[in-house]
């Protein structure tokens, strides 16, 4: 019992000062990076519709693996395993997660109407702890990153250098 109150608290902890965890839904091919809150015993999640993160592998009653990684060094600190549960639009509790949502959302493009919009087009989700936390890896578990429509910089071009030069001749 006690190790199990231990386990809760590191996991609940953990994911309050974490902005960022790394889920892997039981359908999912690796796990995603998503912002989340934490609020009444589970990690809240926003997201599936336009604007906002993908939710791939998680399905209401299904099960994910949550690692949650270190605010500053970006280290995993925690892993565990979490039941999906699907908010219902409207709910007193989605409205409650929604408010805990919309105070961590980042640049949204619809300020107060953010909430209308995603009782319209987007999921909320609890992950809920199951059992205690899973052991560390010995080994980095490194992947090469999803597939995604974010572009990367490239290269700068190769007569910059010149032209940046000339300028600060002037």
């Amino acid at each position: 019992m006690t190790s199990e109150l231990l386990d809760l608290a590191l996991i609940e902890e953990a994911s309050k000062k974490s902005g960022l965890i790394w889920v892997k839904g039981a359908d999912a091919p690796a796990a995603r990076a998503l912002w989340h809150v934490w609020h009444e015993g589970a990690v809240c999640l926003v997201g599936d519709g336009p604007g906002e993160q993908p939710l791939p592998g998680l399905t209401d009653g299904g099960s994910a693996e949550v690692t949650v990684r270190s605010k500053d060094k970006g280290g995993r600190l925690v892993s565990w395993p979490a039941t999906v549960s699907e908010l219902a639009a409207g709910s007193p509790e989605w409205e409650a997660t929604v408010a805990e949502l919309k105070g961590k959302r980042l640049n949204a493009p619809d300020g107060e109407e953010m909430p209308g919009r995603w009782a319209r087009e987007c999921r909320v989700l609890r992950l809920v702890p199951t059992g205690s936390v899973a052991t560390l890896p010995s080994d980095s578990l490194a992947s090469r990153p999803l597939p995604s429509p974010a572009t990367t910089r490239q290269p700068i071009p190769a007569g910059l250098p010149k032209l940046l030069a000339k300028r600060r001749k002037k």
